[in-house]
């Protein structure tokens, strides 16, 4: 949930060197490089390590350098491990390290050397060198903690020496892509993975024969498409050596017809919030993003039932509704975000469905609204029955008295779709005829959860079943009324939502023809509003 302002002792003998017989040789010297992928997890995930069940993530901090690091929550039956497999040269002496922080923590490489600490309250560098063996090529590095010792973290992880060389077996071919879904102007698609002798690295997807993304994983989305058109795709497998497998099997792909969204509500509207944070000039972002909607955050109850932005700034005459003015000279519109996580709201202070319908009507009144978004989160709104239907009957009230205005009811969600509350609120929609035009969920706090692409996915995909079982309505007609509102780089439980990851998001949205996307906040969105522009791709 969004806020407003917004962690049986044993010490491992040390095994034999790599390769016994190759310790008979004259080992070759190291060159500085290290092999490492993602080695100071800067990515924001944990790209090139494999952990150990569910014990790895990355956080914000404690960081040693960087804005990253990795935490391994260790526990009575886990030692979070996590592993890397690099490609290595035979005979030749390598040097590993890394800055580590808890309770015994161990770096080491399979078969081979290892070094722990027993305690080190802060960062502390543990280093070790190994000799790979004869006809050794390829190595596992890994670091863990212990039985019970809590979560360790490490950060800035450094296998220094040459690449292996003497790899040149390709990856197999990856299995037949297929289609996961189209628009007009994109097609997803996703493919069963290469195997490979060493490890693969990575995938390229070609469009009739021209590469046009490079992912990590089995999924992609090509954008940029012409509509009503068939497209020939293939996707190579590569390792850390360079090999490229064969092309996969063709799919051949024809995107939607390019009609428009029609009458259909679609929306990329990220938050502005002007009561924190420095906030910027939004026609600023306007002309150096290319968005045109804002989600203006927040406006809340002042002295009972009136609306005004953080229960405080009026309605009319204030710096709110300056800007305001200014976003739509600058061609674009604003919806605002009635309620949150906090504060004094409408909800719970508007005693009756008519009265908070007029407090509503208020805020449509003053700047000639096309949408209103109500923000329903926490005990007061969220969990509590009597207000959850009283803004939902406020709701279908001021949608019957203000022909076209779009309704969005923004909550909370699991990983897997709604929880009880959220469940009930889609049933009393249904049951009262809200007719709500888009059920934002706000996928993030979840505990801890590294995949913030599959988790947003699934929350969505629960989502779209509670309301094809609700409404009767077909996976399309839900998927058109669902919104996705994300939170920038790190939420309030520490989860990572990189740019890329935030770009992923996008394009499953696009390809799923959702209809809206926001995140919190563009006011953490500096310097270079990068959130904000993948933001403006969306168009559902």
């Amino acid at each position: 949930m969004r806020t407003r302002y917004r962690h049986r002792l044993l010490a491992c003998a040390t095994a034999a060197l790599l390769g016994g017989a190759g310790a008979l040789m004259t080992p070759t010297t190291a060159q500085a490089a290290n092999l490492l992928t993602n080695p100071g997890f800067e990515t924001g995930t944990l790209g090139g390590w494999n952990c150990s069940g569910s014990t790895g993530s990355v956080v914000s901090t404690p960081v040693h350098g960087g804005t990253r690091a990795l935490a391994g929550a260790a526990s009575a039956s886990d030692t979070a491990r996590c592993a890397q497999t690099v490609s290595v040269q035979p005979n030749t002496q390598y040097s590993l390290s890394a800055w580590v922080r808890g309770s015994y923590t161990y770096l080491g490489v399979e078969g081979g050397t290892s070094t722990w600490t027993g305690s080190a309250a802060d960062w502390k560098q543990l280093t070790v060198s190994f000799t790979t063996g004869a006809s050794q090529q390829s190595a596992q590095i890994y670091l863990h903690g212990w039985y019970g010792q809590g979560t360790y973290y490490a950060d800035d992880v450094s296998l220094d020496g040459p690449g292996g060389t003497d790899d040149t077996q390709a990856p197999s071919a990856p299995g037949a892509p297929h289609a996961t879904g189209t628009t007009a102007t994109s097609v997803s698609l996703a493919w069963s993975a290469a195997t490979d002798n060493v490890g693969v690295t990575g995938y390229d997807v070609y469009r009739d024969g021209t590469l046009v993304t490079s992912v990590t994983g089995t999924t992609a989305t090509v954008g940029g498409l012409a509509p009503s058109t068939a497209y020939r795709f293939t996707v190579r497998a590569k390792d850390r050596a360079g090999n490229v497998s064969p092309d996969s099997a063709p799919l051949t792909v024809t995107t939607g017809e390019g009609s428009g969204n029609g009458d259909r509500f679609v929306q990329a509207a990220p938050y502005l919030y002007l009561g924190w944070g420095n906030p910027p000039s939004p026609t600023e972002v306007m002309q150096a993003t290319g968005i045109k909607w804002y989600t203006m955050a927040f406006v809340l109850a002042q002295n009972g039932c009136n609306p005004a932005w953080d229960s405080q700034r009026p309605l009319k005459g204030g710096s709110d509704e300056a800007a305001i003015k200014a976003i739509r000279a600058a061609g674009g519109d604003i919806v605002p975000s009635i309620g949150g996580w906090s504060g004094n709201k409408l909800g719970p202070n508007c005693s009756t469905t008519e009265a908070l319908a007029g407090a509503y009507q208020k805020v449509i009144d003053a700047y000639d609204l096309k949408a209103i978004d109500i923000d329903i989160e926490n005990t007061d709104e969220f969990e509590n029955a009597a207000v959850q239907d009283r803004i939902l009957g406020a709701l279908k009230t001021v949608k019957q008295n203000n022909p076209g205005l779009r309704t969005i009811v923004t909550i909370p969600t699991l990983n897997t779709g709604p929880n009880s509350w959220g469940n009930r609120l889609i049933e009393r929609a249904q049951a009262l005829g809200a007719d709500i035009d888009n059920f934002t969920i706000m996928p993030f706090n979840f505990g801890g959860q590294a995949d913030m692409y599959g988790n947003t996915v699934k929350a969505t995909e629960g989502l779209k079943a509670k309301l094809v079982s609700t409404f009767g309505w077909t996976d399309q007609q839900a998927y058109n009324h669902i919104g996705i509102s994300g939170m920038n780089d790190s939420s309030d439980a520490g989860e990572v939502t990189t740019a890329q990851i935030w770009t992923q998001i996008r394009d499953w949205a696009n390809a799923h023809d959702l209809g809206r996307l926001a995140f919190w906040a563009v006011n953490r969105d500096r310097p270079a509003w990068q959130f904000t522009s993948i933001t403006a791709g969306f168009t559902g």
